[in-house]
């Protein structure tokens, strides 16, 4: 028993051991001597608790050669002893305090070692130096945790310090920062000029996890130098010190009030003038680009004198005795604020040198007043008469020759051109057969009813005459005089022909300025505008390659007069846009007139425009805006908002819209998103790199992010021409949506072993705003490269340009920058070619005569609903038809509008397809022509 006793209390300790032994001998000496006079047993003492631990040893550094102390504390306790590295530290290493809990009543023993730093250094392997606390007491044993003792260290060098910038003023500032390696591990800290930066107390700095300090938005206050801190227990390093300099680009003032003309009289300058202090350039921020100064010309009419005329014939003696005679102050009449004629306007004087006498005769006053009524009663007569028979020639005129609009569209073109192109419907031409314009339409024979019956549309129509439908076509004569000052054309006599029968006038030069002709000099700029000298006839002015173009409908211009009348887009640099607030522009801003001029009818003005619309729902407020001779932007049309007051129609198409105009002058269409939609802008992405060969190390690729209309790519293709740099491939379209989220740009995939990337961000960003507004120049990015030597010639990369949470595109590019491409241009070359001005009916695919048979069949109203409003719904013109109801001829505005639209394919298919729709299938006429031009 005693063997068995021993053998568990020897796995106690060494100590405990000895005393639980010599208790167990004595014992068993005393048993043996008073086992006759001690009881069988005696009452048990309380169980003693396992040790709890009240304090454990704790991590420790040694800085330098200065030892640790390692401590613990357990109760109840009777041994006490240290394990370092699973071996026990010897009993002359403790220092033992012993204590009496006065709570409990139970032992509490506090045993502290020292750790040196050889016994680390002698430590092999890879695991730490640690010790470990072991506690006995009666009822068993208790080990502490692990603490472990490392050798602490920081070393000199940063892995990554942080560099000076400089930066714009409110962009994001990242400064990077790695610290030295040591142990423990460095607590990092950033000062700014030398104080050190709460982030508690400036929310604009922000550490990351990494050490790094980002500022969110760079105020002028934050320019300082900063320097990164790193520190533990052993030491304290510091960075080298970065410079942040926060730059503040120039912004142009407004422009000032242009100046009074220079001269008071002829020709002059004007000037206005603004400051590149909105704001200043700050920290060596650019300076405003552009010029400080504009001036433009004026003209100030000199004041003319007025000037009497010759005097007037004497009149006959009269009653009085006395003649007179007058004179007008009209040679010159005083214009422009000159002096008007000084004198009298009517001179009188006897006429009988004092012979006549001033009493008349018993009777005479009678004669002449009696004389005097008979004339005015016989030029009553006269005129009553002259108006009679003008009436009478009227009414001959209106009962002439009036059809329906499909027997004037049959009537006019050649029969051997029929060829039934659609299986369900034989009427319609083929469309590979054009029409033969030149030969003599054949007379119709049947009898022909006039639609003049009023509302009610009496089913008795009274047959009228049978002469031949259309008149062949009269001969034209036309004169040309070219000279510095004159050239005119000679027409055919007013009673023999009239202006729309001419359909071979093609261009008129410039009218000399007289009386018939207003005329307007203009500065134009080559590819952005167009001109042209119309009259009666009308015309169309196309600016190419740009989706611009204004139709001058026949009779717009008054009979006799010429214009010469311009197109122009206006550049970005010269002109205020007209977006404000959340609205962006759509369109290019275009002038057409001369303004203020008058028109008869309303002219067809056609913008391309980059609103994506084919959604479901309405995403866009659509505005038509005019831009005022003061230079302010007014409001003329929303779209979807027309009341009778609305000066214009909008015929709104996928990547243009049509403006019936009524005034000329400048306009431009802008858009805002309808809530709660986001609108989108079609946008196209151009890639750009310099011309082969390169003979520089250094190589930029430029992206441009433009308007998706056929004018902001024109633009950018002359500007990069200008600069030497080729498209590299078709531009990519790009839906950016109003999200009020940035378009970023970054390029990947560099060969590293040839080439580097100088862009020290990840990407690059376009605001959105910039992009929104449609304010800017053309947009662009730039990616500058490096290549390691000139021998290396092929480049392959990829470019990713995208809308944060949006929509994005990639260019894959693998090029030899050495290698000589044929020029690329995603422009036209074919199809249809429209020349920049058509003047006559070579502007206009319907014929005059066809045009006002089916003016004349529509436009009277009809009971069943065939006429003009049924048409403008086949033609999907029906939006607002109020605005067509109040013009003279509601069909022919249609029909201006329908040539607008269709003024690329130069196709009637629409139309006659419009004529079925109305039940008016009997005759259909479908022409085509090819798209030579």
């Amino acid at each position: 028993m005693l063997s068995a006793q021993m053998h568990r209390d020897l796995g106690r300790g060494p100590l405990l051991f000895l005393f639980l032994l010599s208790g167990y001998l004595l014992a068993d000496s005393e048993s043996s001597d008073y086992s006759e006079v001690l009881p069988d047993s005696f009452p048990s003492a309380p169980a003693e608790p396992l040790p709890e631990f009240q304090l454990e040893p704790e991590d420790a550094f040694i800085v330098k050669n200065r030892p640790v102390q390692l401590r613990c504390r357990a109760a109840p306790a009777t041994q006490i002893y240290f394990k370092c590295n699973g071996e026990w530290v010897n009993q002359n290493d403790h220092v033992t305090r012993e204590s009496l809990d006065q709570v409990t009543g139970l032992v509490v023993r506090e045993v502290d070692i020292s750790v040196s730093r050889t016994q680390v250094e002698e430590l092999f392997g890879l695991e730490d130096y640690w010790c470990q606390c072991v506690a006995w007491s009666s009822a068993g044993t208790t080990k502490s945790t692990r603490a472990y003792v490392r050798i602490a260290y920081l070393r000199k060098n940063f892995e990554q310090e942080p560099l000076g910038r400089e930066v714009r003023l409110d962009q994001e500032v990242l400064l990077q920062c790695r610290p030295p390696e040591g142990m423990p591990p460095a607590e990092v800290d950033w000062l700014k000029n030398e104080d050190t930066i709460d982030l508690a107390l400036d929310s604009n700095f922000l550490m990351t996890i990494d050490h790094d300090l980002i500022i969110k938005q760079a105020r002028l206050s934050d320019t300082a130098n900063y320097t990164c801190v790193a520190r533990n227990v052993v030491a304290k390093r510091r960075s080298s010190t970065a410079t942040l300099i926060v730059y503040v680009s120039g912004g142009w003032s407004s422009w000032s009030e242009w100046s009074e003309c220079n001269t008071r009289c002829g020709r002059g300058w004007q000037r206005r003038t603004r400051s590149c202090t909105n704001p200043a350039p700050l920290n060596g921020g650019t300076f405003c680009e552009g010029p400080p100064f504009q001036r433009v010309t004026c003209t100030t009419l000199c004041p003319v004198d007025g000037g009497w005329t010759e005097w007037a014939k004497w009149s006959a003696c009269g009653t009085e005795c006395t003649h007179w005679r007058s004179r007008e102050c009209q040679a010159p009449p005083p214009r422009n604020g000159g002096r008007h004629c000084s004198g009298s306007m009517m001179e009188s004087k006897n006429c009988t040198e004092g012979l006549c006498t001033r009493t008349l005769e018993p009777g005479m006053g009678v004669a002449v007043y009696a004389g005097l009524v008979g004339a005015l009663l016989l030029c009553g007569v006269l005129v009553l008469c002259v108006g009679i028979l003008a009436y009478q020639r009227r009414c001959r005129h209106l009962h002439g020759d009036i059809t329906d609009s499909s027997s004037a569209l049959t009537a006019a073109f050649h029969p051997g051109n029929y060829k039934p192109p659609r299986q369900d419907n034989p009427h319609l031409l083929h469309p590979s057969a054009p029409p033969d314009l030149t030969a003599t339409a054949g007379p119709f024979r049947g009898p022909l009813f006039s639609l003049q019956q009023g509302a009610n549309d009496s089913p008795h129509k009274i047959p009228m005459t049978t002469s031949p439908l259309l008149d062949p076509l009269p001969s034209l004569k036309i004169k040309v005089y070219n000279s510095s000052t004159l050239s005119s054309l000679e027409l055919p006599p007013s009673g023999g022909s009239s202006d729309g029968e001419i359909l071979s006038l093609k261009m008129v030069g410039t009218v000399g300025r007289d009386r018939e002709h207003h005329g307007q000099t203009l500065s134009r700029e080559p590819g952005q505008s167009t001109s042209a000298t119309l009259g009666h006839l009308g015309g169309r002015l196309t600016i190419p390659n740009t989706g611009v173009s204004l139709l001058i409908p026949p009779g717009t211009i008054p009979q006799g007069k010429f214009y010469e009348m311009y197109l122009i887009i206006s550049k970005w640099e010269k002109t205020t846009l007209p977006s404000e607030g959340s609205q962006t522009v759509l369109s290019p801003i275009v002038s057409c007139g001369p303004s203020g001029m008058l028109l008869s009818r309303p002219v067809v003005l056609t913008l391309p425009h980059c609103a994506q619309l084919d959604t479901p729902t309405p995403d866009w407020i659509l505005t038509l805006k005019t831009q005022t001779h003061q230079g302010a932007w007014e409001e003329v049309l929303t779209v979807g908002e027309e009341t009778l007051s609305s000066p214009c129609y909008l015929q709104l198409e996928e990547e243009s819209c049509h403006v019936l105009l009524e005034q000329l002058g400048t306009y431009g269409l802008v858009g805002q998103s309808a809530p709660p939609q986001s609108a989108c802008k079609r946008l196209q992405l151009a890639l750009f790199a310099p011309r082969a060969p390169c003979l520089s190390l250094d190589y930029s690729l430029r992206i441009y992010c433009i308007q998706d209309t056929p004018h902001a790519l024109k633009e950018v293709l002359e500007l990069e021409k200008s600069l030497g740099g080729f498209l590299l491939e078709d531009p990519k379209p790009l839906m950016f949506k109003d999200s009020y989220h940035n378009l970023r740009l970054s390029i990947h995939d560099i060969p590293h072993s040839h080439w580097r990337s100088k862009l020290l961000a990840k990407y690059q960003e376009i605001p959105f705003y910039h992009i929104w507004s449609g304010s800017q120049r053309p947009l662009h990015c730039t990616f500058s490269l490096e290549r390691g030597s000139l021998a290396v010639s092929q480049l392959a990369c990829k470019i990713c340009v995208r809308q944060v949470e949006g929509e994005g595109q990639i260019f894959q590019l693998n090029t030899d920058i050495q290698e000589t491409l044929p020029p690329h241009s995603p422009m036209p070359s074919g199809g249809i070619c429209l020349p920049s001005s058509q003047v006559g009916p070579y502007a206009f695919r319907l014929p005059a005569t066809i045009r006002h048979k089916i003016c004349a069949s529509l436009d009277a109203p009809s009971a069943r609903g065939c006429d003009w409003r049924l048409l403008a719904h086949s033609l999907g013109f029906d939006r607002y038809l109020n605005y067509f109801a109040t013009k003279p001829s509601p069909t022919g505005v249609l029909l201006d509008l329908w040539e607008a639209c269709h003024q690329g394919d130069a196709d009637l298919v629409s139309l006659a397809t419009a004529l079925e729709d109305m039940g008016k299938s009997e005759v259909l006429v479908v022409i085509t022509t090819d798209g030579d031009c």
